[in-house]
């Protein structure tokens, strides 16, 4: 209050006063509260301003950790005399955010919980502001398993089977990896390297598991027997990725299956790790305006790596550049350029196998950021430079660059499209950004 809001306490309380009213005013009738840093708030204040904003209409009281400061045994009390020492605190949905600067956001969401806290905000794979926010599939996993006898019967109202497809779903969009040691979700949740612990899983899952990947979506055996290939067809592979817990349209499965056939002649046997690769580069991707259609890099020791490639526009019009740079990659994004014709920098480039041999496949994963301003402002009110990241699959790293680098780029002029139409009551339709519109800031 007294060095970022710069009010006195009363002040604070007026004010939180007149945005509940005026919500009120407006027609919401389910309104949340969030105290800003709750977990190192005076709790007389604290418990004075809830009772306020109770009167004033408030329906959901969301009590922060907004530092991720407090001790699971602390919050849980915190909640507890929420509860028990806010007037009016039990006509409304007692709710916590926990962030994780201290790895225990999953822990204090779970203990607030257990002390009556009926809403629990976390994100898909823990991501958010700093070392991020409390992990949904972690909070929803432990009461499922732990909340009947541990915790008075809670339970969710989520069905895990999905968290597997949901958690790809949000790396694809966002760009973030995750690290392979995360739990529930991370690459090696259900791996077992140990000798000792082998021989457990072999003679009894449920002596090294206790949930099976099955159950949170994730399937690595088919039990059919079949193996995917070059002569597979296409009721195969949609068969296969079902079982993988993903439902496509026909529009989609025929461009995964265009996909597939071209990567199958190149391999022998196609892993769901190839196929959930496809899945990220086909259907987890913005509008496309821009389509990688071919690419050829020519480089080594005896002269400049250049590049040629080929993309169809948003018009459906094919176009040629070529490229030199310092390496393949970089030939082939400077032929890019010379068709989109928009300046970027390269922020950050990064690459994963997703399965193992001379054939892998990689995703490689890009962020740019145009050369021009293109900042951005929070609801808070904080300014921002606005990056756009992209990502693509393919056996050859080079091609997979290119098709990451075109998916960001697609996101940059989607986004100064949407701008562009929401601010001047059209959108651009040729997908090229002039010099003067790459100057323009777009707040959010």
């Amino acid at each position: 209050m007294q060095y970022k809001l710069k009010m006195t306490p009363d002040q604070v309380v007026d004010n939180a006063i007149k945005a509940v009213k005026y919500l009120k005013s407006r027609g919401c009738h389910d309104i949340e509260f969030s105290p800003e840093d709750a977990s190192r708030s005076e709790p007389e204040f604290l418990f004075r301003i809830l009772s306020e904003v109770i009167t004033a209409g408030a329906t959901t009281l969301n009590i922060p950790d907004t530092t991720g400061w407090a001790l699971p045994h602390e919050f849980a009390n915190l909640i507890a005399k929420v509860k028990a020492e806010t007037p009016g605190a039990e006509n409304v949905v007692i709710s916590t955010h926990c962030q994780n600067d201290l790895g225990l956001a999953t822990a204090n969401s779970l203990a607030g919980a257990a002390a009556g806290a009926r809403q629990l905000e976390c994100t898909i794979n823990g991501i958010g502001e700093r070392a991020g926010n409390a992990s949904l599939e972690e909070v929803v996993m432990a009461i499922d398993l732990r909340g009947a006898d541990q915790m008075g019967g809670l339970r969710t109202g989520i069905r895990p089977v999905h968290i597997t497809s949901a958690s790809k779903m949000v790396t694809d969009f966002s760009g973030m990896p995750i690290q392979p040691h995360k739990a529930i979700v991370g690459a090696n949740a259900f791996q077992h390297a140990s000798g000792v612990h082998q021989d457990g899983m072999m003679k009894n899952k449920s002596t090294y598991e206790i949930m099976s990947p099955e159950y949170i979506g994730l399937t690595r055996a088919d039990e059919s027997g079949i193996v995917l290939g070059k002569l597979s067809g296409q009721a195969a592979v949609t068969g296969r990725l079902k079982a993988l817990g993903y439902t496509l349209t026909k529009e989609q499965m025929a461009d995964i299956f265009i996909r597939f056939k071209d990567v199958a002649d190149k391999k022998k046997q196609m892993t769901d790790d190839d196929l959930l690769a496809l899945i990220t580069d086909e259907v987890n991707q913005p509008v496309v305006l821009w389509s990688l259609l071919d690419l050829q890099v020519v480089c080594g020791t005896m002269g400049l790596p250049t590049a040629t490639v080929r993309l169809r526009g948003p018009d459906g019009q094919e176009s040629i550049g070529i490229g030199m740079g310092t390496g393949p990659v970089d030939a082939a994004y400077k032929a890019i350029d010379s068709i989109v014709k928009i300046q970027v920098e390269l922020v950050d480039y990064g690459m994963n196998s997703v399965s193992q041999g001379i054939d892998a496949m990689a995703i490689t994963r890009v962020v740019i950021r145009p050369v021009m301003s293109c900042s951005g402002v929070t609801p808070q009110g904080r300014q921002f430079e606005r990056v756009f990241s992209g990502q693509g699959a393919d056996e050859d790293i080079v091609v997979g660059s290119a098709r990451a680098y075109t998916s960001a780029l697609n996101k940059l002029i989607s986004y100064y499209n949407a701008s562009k139409q929401v601010s001047a009551g059209h959108a651009s339709t040729n997908g090229v950004l002039t010099e003067s519109e790459q100057r323009v800031p777009v707040s959010q």
